[in-house]
């Protein structure tokens, strides 16, 4: 497992982008897409022109329920594993009422998670997608990706590149309308590992500065936030954010109730690291967190040839990823 680490690790690396059109900090807008069954392919959406981008039934939308799921970029049988984790989030999304909108963050994708994401019918059919390609990845090889309802109609779409990483990380951004008022979601990896300085902190607090922005009713953020470290239990107090596992009563150190790392990492990992709540999902203003839960324990592949190769590199038992998701239901509040 050490060595395929390495390897992904420098594969990374190797893949980095120098020469990017965006400036740090600063909102590069970006398109999103929807498929057109009429054209048979995925088309460009606009800021602008957001109505194509939802389907007529989106004023019976009241709530939405917020899925992210970390799934990891350096474990072979990445299209098998990707399968899974797209039919594991149907089984959950199909449950939804009708009056909930589902919107899904995925981290650690790579090129060919978007292809296959792009190809999956109940995809076509249910989502928007932010992202069909690496161009907006200053990494090169593994990024984030967003998938919108399309009920929901979608205002604008941006990334903002962060100038404090030494692992090319960003934030999602998406604007959503929701019972008419804009809901900002963001999907971001922070930076992971102990580095000094700190680089989670940095990143959180641009975050929340664009959570914050005027003409946004509510936003949230979720994700893997990496949280390994005593301050990082505190960068939602630290921006004036809310915790939604905390809000809804859950306990910070309760780690059968709240850990999302470490259960299903290899081996050698959990003895060496324990468990954490690495997932999270922050909120601030007119939101409110009606329902959190994790997803995904127990997710694992299929074909026993790859069962075998995972449990070979260390692994308990075949899953997809190391990572449990973290899912959070909210509703606005109206004036």
């Amino acid at each position: 497992m050490d060595q395929l680490v390495e390897e992904s690790i420098k594969t990374a690396e190797a893949k980095v982008r120098t020469n990017v059109p965006w400036n740090y900090d600063e909102p590069a807008k970006q398109a999103w897409h929807g498929y057109s069954t009429e054209d048979r392919r995925w088309q460009s959406i606009e800021q602008g022109n957001s109505t194509t981008a939802a389907t007529s039934d989106g004023a019976s939308v009241s709530k939405l329920a917020l899925y992210s799921w970390n799934i990891d970029f350096m474990l072979p049988f990445a299209d098998s594993r990707m399968t899974a984790a797209i039919r594991h989030l149907e089984s959950l999304v199909t449950k939804l009422d009708e009056a909930t909108a589902s919107v899904v963050f995925l981290q650690e994708c790579v090129a060919s998670d978007l292809e296959l994401l792009a190809n999956d019918s109940w995809v076509r059919e249910h989502f928007a997608l932010t992202d069909l390609g690496l161009e907006n990845w200053q990494s090169g090889h593994y990024g984030t990706v967003t998938l919108v309802c399309k009920r929901l109609p979608i205002a604008s779409c941006f990334r903002v590149h962060y100038s404090e990483t030494r692992m090319q990380r960003d934030g999602l951004f998406v604007d959503v309308l929701l019972q008419q008022k804009t809901v900002r979601l963001c999907n971001t990896h922070l930076e992971s590992l102990a580095f000094e300085p700190a680089r989670r902190p940095p990143q959180m607090k641009l975050v929340a500065e664009y959570m914050k922005d005027s003409g946004v009713h509510g936003a949230a953020v979720a994700g893997d936030f990496n949280a390994i470290q005593d301050f990082d239990r505190k960068l939602h107090e630290d921006n004036g954010l809310k915790d939604a596992f905390l809000e809804l009563g859950g306990d910070e150190y309760d780690v059968e109730g709240g850990h999302t790392w470490g259960q299903q990492a290899a081996s050698n990992k959990r003895e060496q690291f324990g468990t954490t709540r690495m997932d999270k999902v922050f909120l601030v203003g007119g939101l409110r967190c009606t329902r959190f839960e994790r997803f995904g324990a127990g997710v694992e592949l299929e074909r026993e040839d790859e069962r075998t190769r995972i449990v070979d590199l260390g692994f308990d038992r075949p899953w997809i990823t190391d990572h449990l998701g973290v899912m959070a239901v909210f509703e606005v509040d109206v004036d």
